[in-house]
């Protein structure tokens, strides 16, 4: 499966250069074999180190993970040479995400070494809740001269010449957690309350960590503009609930607070006011600063491509802002149409499914919340990208995992692949038969045992 996900990612880069009209060579079969060594390196580690682990999920991230290379050297190809006002000039992007490629990886392979079983995390379950509270929430107190404001989101860390997302890793640490949080306190969620319209409401009094994760939500969608992270992190907590205590009655409480949070949100910020205009109307933005041009773009991209698409090096990438980072399924969705969109969100969807069965299968509490989590989790970012897109959301500003441009992304999302497989691995080892206890001979057949009074 990993050959032919190679094979797949070199045709699209055939392609791309075909399409622009540049010569062929040998250094694309190259690329090629660099790209299938270097996952053939990362299959090894999960054989070694995690041989039962579902063989289906690194084919899939492969694919995806190389499309993307494929898609961002093709915006590198579109946007050659371009001047922009600040006198600045592009930065090709490809080369680097190779490089964060090699890096997920390692990351990748280190987390299957080390942490032999993912039960060992629950112990560190609200360490890890502070650490990431405080990743998720650092950028939207920090000055501007560390935590910058990029594309109206103040989502970035930046220490030199490095630049880090810490959201992107407080939602593994936030999933490990509430899984722990809700194993240990499982009785407490499932008392149930008062009876309302068929449904066993919970106590108010166990409304606590409801409340605390809106709060926080909401604090991410005021004091960093970010609404994508703050559905993500809400919706994530909501899941757990509902898979820890199967009431929907969570679900509905959650989702009531956030529609409410949201509407006040609306009231009172204007950044909030801009994106929910955009979205009802993006042609009435469309000349405004920070309006509704991206999202138009988009539109007029997925619409160009129809149901075949434009052919891979043959769109107009450079027409759609941020096109190798929150819009890269836009570009997809213009050069290979509906047919190759749809087909990319089938693999996603084979990755998130054979996570949920892992955790399934899994035989404690701890794995089946995490796996769970896990797997939701990336299904739900594909929707928000996906839905903001395509209009059917507000435009959110996450990015798509394992396509877009960014190391933040790419490495934690490794490691969150790292850990399903982990889970996987233990839920389809085989189960060690008891040791078979030694039997002991009829009373009376054993033999007499003098005991002598001690002197």
């Amino acid at each position: 499966m990993l050959s032919f996900a190679a094979g797949l990612v070199t045709l699209a880069l055939i392609l791309v250069e075909l399409n622009q009209e540049r010569s062929l060579s040998l250094r694309i079969l190259w690329l090629g074999l660099a790209y299938l060594g270097l996952f053939a390196c990362a299959h090894l580690a999960v054989r070694r180190w995690a041989p039962y682990a579902d063989p289906v999920i690194l084919p899939c991230v492969a694919f995806l993970n190389g499309l993307g290379l494929v898609v961002i050297h093709r915006i590198d190809l579109a946007m050659e040479g371009t001047v922009f006002d600040d006198g600045s000039t592009w930065d090709p992007m490809a080369f680097k995400q190779v490089i964060w490629t090699a890096i997920g990886l390692l990351l990748f392979a280190a987390t299957l070494k080390f942490l032999t079983d993912h039960r060992t995390l629950a112990r560190f379950g609200y360490t890890f809740g502070l650490a990431g509270l405080v990743a998720l929430l650092l950028p939207g107190v920090l000055p501007g001269f560390i935590a910058p404001t990029i594309n109206g989101a103040k989502i970035w860390l930046r220490i030199g010449p490095f630049s880090i997302q810490p959201g992107e890793f407080a939602k593994i640490l936030l999933m490990v957690f509430f899984a722990a949080f809700l194993v240990s306190k499982r009785d407490l969620f499932t008392t149930a309350g008062r009876r309302f319209l068929g449904m066993d409401l919970p106590r108010a009094r166990d409304l606590g960590p409801l409340f605390a994760a809106w709060g926080v939500a909401v604090a991410v969608m005021i004091l960093q503009k970010d609404l994508g992270s703050s559905l993500l992190f809400f919706g994530i907590v909501l899941v757990l609930l509902y898979v820890a205590t199967e009431r929907a009655a969570w679900v509905v409480l959650g989702l009531g607070l956030f529609a409410g949070g949201a509407v006040i949100a609306w009231k009172l910020f204007t950044h909030v006011q801009q994106r929910v205009a955009n979205w009802s109307d993006p042609m009435a933005t469309y000349n405004e600063d920070g309006g509704g041009y991206q999202i138009a773009q988009s539109l007029f991209g997925l619409a160009t491509g129809g149901i075949g698409g434009a052919g891979l090096g043959a769109g107009r990438p450079e027409m759609i802002p941020e096109s190798n980072t929150d819009f890269i399924t836009a570009v997809i969705g213009e050069e290979l149409g509906f047919v190759g969109f749809a087909a990319l969100l089938l693999v996603y969807m084979v990755v998130a499914m054979r996570g949920l069965r892992s955790a399934i299968s899994v035989r404690d509490s701890f794995g089946k919340l995490l796996g769970g989590g896990l797997a939701f989790a990336m299904c739900f970012q594909v929707f928000i990208v996906v839905g903001g897109v395509t209009k059917l959301i507000p435009m959110t500003g996450i990015t798509a995992p394992f396509l877009s441009k960014g190391g933040s992304s790419l490495l934690a999302n490794y490691v969150l692949i790292a850990l399903l497989l982990r889970i996987s691995a233990a839920a389809r080892a085989p189960q060690r038969a008891p040791k078979p206890k030694p039997q002991q001979p009829a009373i009376a057949d054993q033999h007499t045992v003098m005991v002598e009074r001690p002197k």
